[in-house]
Parts: structure tokens; C-alpha cells; sequence
């Protein structure tokens, strides 16, 4: 009971802070300068809870087997990569908004208020360039514009897939710390925060292409709902597996570290483009990604206490098996 009450307060939170995120183009002012900021935050979170928290807690899941945990989190590090790399959906639109507010308006709001930040630019220009000035052009000026009206589409799927993975996490996180006597309101906190304070961002993506592209306001509302519901969806999934596998802790550690994978293939993948090329907030964006960081490690005083040391005489399984 005290599982499900808890889970389902963190998915509604997440829910409300992604449709949030989606609503955001059409009732705030957010500079590109404090977008960045905030993704450099939510990277160093991102970054700090994988190694803190979610491969710990893997390593102990799959007794102390650090060959396995290793194996299981390589492959959800992979596998995000391919998954960005297929649908190249982290991009992160700044917002100086009216734009993503009037149909017509593709290039306006592409080139001045809606610059999408597409993680697929090119990588041999001159780094020392004013990004604000000339990224825009970059990634968007040979694009034909027939290919606006579904831009979103490759970007929905891929940022769906990456939250259904994100409610798995949530769901082993909060289960696994539960398992070692937590029942305070902060069990499975670091990985939530990490969750809630991304999908805004990921829900402002798709509202912002949708709306550059002329969907209607009904039509972005109906997408921004749908996505902010792949989060507890995700939670269903995670136990549908479990139960699926019926097999013992060893599955809740291999979904934890394949958790912690994702958690530094998005870290990355988001922070090491925005320092590299905002060299005028170079500073800036490295206090924030060291304050992400700082914010992960100072929550493991209060997630519930455990021993990360194998018992004595304890033999590991073998590597990426789902039995003892």
C-alpha cells in the first residue's frame, strides 16, 4: 500500500510538472541563457543520481555482481544513444515567446523566439561563434518546409519511449529503497526531482514544434496530455515486467542499472553540447551542472540507510542472469 500511495503521488507531480513544461510557450517568458542554465542543473541531477543512487542500489540488487551491474547498465547507456540518435528527439526549444503561438510563423519563431537547440548540428564550425546569432540558420536553413508539419512526430516517439524508461526507473527506485525499511516521504526523492524537473523540458520540446509547425491549441493540449501520462504508464509497465519475469531482485537491479544508464546517456547528452558550444556562459553552466551534482550527492543523507558490502561468503551471480 505505502508502494502505490507513494508511486502514485510522484507520477502525479511529474504529470502536473510536464503538462506544465507543455503550457509553458504560451504563458511564460524563458531566455535561451536560463534555459541552458536549467538543463545544466537538471544534467548535474541527472548525472549525480546515476552514479549515486541508481547503480548503488543496482550493485545490491544483483549481489554485488559489479560485472553485471556494469553489463546492464552499458546496455541502457547504448541503447538511449541509438534511441536519440534514430529519432533525435532531445531538443530543447527557448522561449522568448510569442513565438509558438501564431500558425504561420515557421521562420520567425525558428530563427528569434523558439530556437529549437537540435543536438544533431553540425560539429566542425567555428566553436568561438555567438550561438544565439548563427545556430538557428545552422540546423534549420536547408530544411524544406513541408517537413515542419510532422517535425514533431520523430521527436514525440523518441521522448515517449525515453519516459515510459523514466516511470520504469522511478518504479524500481522507490521499490528498491522501500526494500531497505524506508517509509519516509523521501524514498525514491532523487530520482523523482530528476524526473519532474526534466519533463518539463521534454514536453516544451514537442507544444513548441507542434505549435511552430500550426497545430492548433486542442491538438497540442491532446499531445501534451498523452505525454505527461507515458510517465505512470511507465510504473505499470515496470511491474507488468516483474511480474511477467517472476524472477527475484535480480530484476529490480538490472532495471535500476540499466536506469542509471539512461540517467547518464541524457546527462551528457545534454550538458556536454551546451558548455561546449556557449562559451560567453561557459561559468555559468558549469556551476549549474556542479550544483545538479551537489544536489544528487547531498540527498543520499537522507534516503534510507543501507550497506553497500556483500555479505561474507557471498558468491555473485553471473553476468546479465536473471536468476540466483
Amino acid at each position: 500500500m505505502a508502494l502505490g500511495f507513494q508511486l502514485a503521488l510522484y507520477s502525479g507531480l511529474i504529470m502536473a510538472a510536464s503538462m506544465a513544461g507543455g503550457l509553458a510557450p504560451a504563458m511564460m517568458r524563458f531566455t535561451h541563457r536560463q534555459l541552458h542554465l536549467l538543463m545544466s542543473l537538471v544534467a548535474g541531477l541527472m548525472l549525480g543520481v546515476g552514479v549515486f543512487h541508481l547503480l548503488p542500489h543496482a550493485t545490491e540488487k544483483l549481489h554485488f555482481d559489479v560485472h553485471a551491474a556494469a553489463g546492464w547498465l552499458m546496455a541502457g547507456l547504448l541503447g538511449m544513444f541509438f534511441l536519440i540518435r534514430a529519432f533525435h528527439f532531445h531538443q530543447h526549444a527557448s522561449l522568448e515567446p510569442d513565438d509558438a503561438q501564431a500558425p504561420g510563423s515557421n521562420a520567425e519563431s525558428e530563427h528569434s523566439g523558439c530556437l529549437v537547440h537540435d543536438h544533431g548540428h553540425h560539429h566542425d564550425h567555428d566553436h568561438d561563434h555567438d550561438h544565439d546569432a548563427t545556430h538557428g540558420h545552422a540546423s534549420h536553413g536547408h530544411e524544406p518546409p513541408t517537413a515542419h508539419k510532422l517535425s514533431w512526430v520523430g521527436i514525440g516517439f523518441g521522448l515517449t519511449v525515453h519516459t515510459l524508461i523514466d516511470g520504469m526507473a522511478l518504479a524500481a527506485s522507490v521499490q528498491s529503497e522501500m526494500s531497505f525499511g524506508g517509509t519516509a516521504w523521501f524514498v525514491g526523492v532523487a530520482t523523482f526531482l530528476a524526473i519532474a524537473l526534466h519533463k518539463p523540458l521534454d514536453a516544451m520540446s514537442i507544444t513548441t514544434l507542434m505549435a511552430s509547425s500550426g497545430w492548433s491549441r486542442r491538438s497540442r493540449m491532446a499531445a501534451n496530455m498523452a505525454f505527461a501520462a507515458m510517465c505512470p504508464i511507465g510504473v505499470l509497465l515496470f511491474f507488468a515486467v516483474e511480474h511477467a519475469l517472476t524472477a527475484n531482485g535480480t530484476f529490480l537491479g538490472a532495471a535500476l542499472a540499466i536506469s542509471a544508464g539512461v540517467f547518464l546517456c541524457i546527462s551528457l547528452s545534454d550538458l556536454l553540447p551546451e558548455i561546449q558550444f556557449h562559451h560567453h556562459d561557459r561559468l555559468q553552466l558549469s556551476l549549474a551542472l556542479l550544483a545538479g551534482v551537489l544536489i544528487a550527492w547531498g540527498l543520499l543523507f537522507i534516503e534510507p540507510k543501507h550497506s553497500h558490502e556483500p555479505k561474507p561468503g557471498h558468491q555473485p551471480n553471473s553476468p546479465m542472469q536473471f536468476s540466483e
